[in-house]
């Protein structure tokens, strides 16, 4: 049996990262602008206290916009791959995309569990997102270049996964021509 460390860093476990998200991204590309547009009136009446920006900004998300986020989410996902495979898994960028992605996959189960349905997402989310994750991660730790995780790295996660989803809309909006819904 081999110790920590005496492994090396396969490609999958950094080039399969761009893989594992396309095939999540694409249940979410076949079913984000539908799924808003049946369930949004139900999820209004359910959690009124959600502020009325976050509806109106979420309900106006088109398909188009929300495929060019895509898009521009991808090239994070590789960027972070590429750094991943470089550097033998041991990039900074890597892990926290990594951290993000399967942190991602657990928010989708939340939000599956809180709506008590099937939302966008969260059918790959414990087939494809959080069995990859736990898989490259448990590769990372075998090799011995898996950073620690402490509760500040989940928060990093997180706010790589927010701040680069927001980045990712700003630019399909931009690219697109869309506008934010404004309160008035």
């Amino acid at each position: 049996m081999n110790s920590p460390g005496d492994e090396k860093v396969g490609a999958a476990v950094t080039l399969w990262l761009p893989a594992a998200w396309a095939l999540h991204d694409a249940e979410e590309l076949a079913t984000v602008p539908g799924w808003w547009r049946r369930e949004m009136p139900a999820l209004r009446e359910r959690f009124p206290t959600v502020p009325e920006a976050v509806w109106r900004r979420a309900g106006s998300v088109d398909g188009r916009e929300f495929a060019v986020a895509v898009g521009a989410m991808a090239a994070v996902v590789a960027a972070a791959s590429a750094a991943g495979r470089l550097t033998g898994g041991r990039s900074a960028t890597y892990q926290a995309a990594l951290n993000a992605f399967g942190l991602h996959g657990l928010v989708h189960l939340a939000q599956a569990a809180l709506v008590r349905g099937c939302t966008p997402g969260s059918a790959t989310s414990p087939l494809v997102v959080v069995p990859f994750t736990l898989w490259a991660r448990h590769r990372l730790r075998r090799a011995g270049v898996l950073r620690a995780t402490r509760p500040r790295d989940l928060a990093v996660g997180l706010g790589f996964a927010g701040a680069a989803t927001a980045g990712a809309h700003a630019v399909a909006r931009r690219l697109t021509g869309a506008t934010s819904a404004r309160p008035r």
